[in-house]
C-alpha cells in the first residue's frame, strides 16, 4: 500500500511541474491557457476522484477480507478445540478407569495378603 501511494505522489508531482512548465512556455493567449488549464483540472479531479475511490473499495475490501478470515479463523480455532477437548476428557476418564482398577486390585491383593498373614498367626499361636 505505501508502494502505490508513493507512485501516486509522484505522479501528482510530475503533473504539476509539468503544468508549471506548460504555462510557462506555452505559445497560446493567456484566456486559452486559462480555459485549458480548467479543463485539464477537472479532467484530473475526476480521475483522482476514481482513483481513490478504487483505492477505498481497494481497502474495503481487505478489511472486510481480514475481518471475514478472523471469524472464520476463530470458529475454525474453537472447533478444533472443542474437539480436542473431548478427546482429552475421553483419555483421562480411561487412564481414571485404569488407575481405580489397579488400586481396587491392590486393595484386594493387600488385603489377601493380611487374611493369610492373619491365618499364619493363627496356626502358630
Amino acid at each position: 500500500m505505501a508502494g502505490k501511494t508513493g507512485t501516486m505522489l509522484a505522479i501528482l508531482a510530475g503533473a504539476a511541474i509539468g503544468a508549471g512548465l506548460g504555462i510557462l512556455y506555452a505559445p497560446d493567449q493567456g484566456s486559452n491557457t486559462l480555459r485549458k488549464l480548467k479543463e485539464g483540472y477537472g479532467a484530473k479531479r475526476d480521475e483522482l476522484k476514481d482513483k481513490f475511490g478504487e483505492l477505498k473499495e481497494t481497502v474495503k475490501g481487505k478489511i472486510g477480507m481480514s475481518k471475514e478470515d478472523l471469524e472464520t479463523g476463530f470458529d475454525n480455532l474453537v472447533s478444533r478445540v472443542s474437539d480436542k477437548k473431548d478427546d482429552i476428557i475421553s483419555t483421562l476418564e480411561r487412564k481414571l478407569d485404569a488407575l481405580k482398577g489397579a488400586a481396587e486390585k491392590a486393595a484386594n491383593g493387600e488385603g489377601a495378603q493380611n487374611n493369610n498373614n492373619k491365618q499364619e498367626d493363627t496356626a502358630r499361636a
